[in-house]
């Protein structure tokens, strides 16, 4: 299997399982991420809590985020934008690959994942009341939807308009030699030498 299409581009399409095998992918990344940080933290120090993930991509749009830093954290939160990047990075590459199998554009990532994840972020901001429950409702259905038209349904048969089928067969690999064309057509020529003894006629 190609990785780097895999992982890291957004054409074509891929199954139910692969999705799922990318989730594996996004956890393995993030415990690396992880157990670094806390190796800078045993050699630096700093503080000991650490986590990253989908929250952290809508704190970039969210000014209330900036204020409380320090030049401490400086550090902590360069490991957490790069970790974050990749992580989310992938996840769009294989999520978006599977909404192609679904004869879906990717731009459905907008209602599944940034609308829900919009209102996560910027809910606690919002007036109690009930004018938020049609929201939290929305983000909710939503996201429950995205989860399983990603993970849950079957892809399209045959092609589409992304690709072809990856659970289509695969034709069978042939293992005969080319046809050389050149030395099946090629003319012999006879060898010139003497008739063959029982052919030459005696002179009586």
């Amino acid at each position: 299997m190609d990785w780097t299409w895999y992982l890291f581009q957004f054409e074509g399409r891929i199954s139910r399982a692969k999705v799922w095998l990318a989730m594996v992918v996004v956890l393995g990344l993030m415990m690396s991420v992880g157990l670094v940080f806390v190796a800078i933290h045993s050699l630096f120090g700093g503080p000991a809590s650490f986590h990253f993930g989908a929250t952290d991509l809508f704190k970039l749009v969210d000014p209330d985020a900036y204020r409380s830093l320090t030049l401490a954290d400086l550090p902590r939160l360069l490991i957490k934008l790069v970790g974050t990047l990749l992580l989310m990075w992938v996840y769009f590459a294989t999520s978006i690959k599977r909404l192609h199998d679904r004869d879906k554009s990717g731009w459905w990532m907008v209602p599944f994942f940034a609308l829900p994840g919009l209102h996560n972020q910027f809910a606690d901001r919002l007036p109690d009341s009930y004018a938020d429950l049609p929201l939290a409702i929305g983000a909710a259905v939503l996201c429950l939807w995205g989860f399983i038209e990603m993970y849950c349904l079957k892809g399209s048969r045959n092609t589409n308009r992304f690709g072809a089928d990856p659970l289509a067969p695969k034709p069978p690999i042939d293992t005969r030699p080319p046809w050389d064309q050149q030395s099946e057509i090629e003319m012999v020529p006879h060898k010139a030498g003497p008739p063959p003894v029982w052919r030459v006629k005696r002179e009586a």
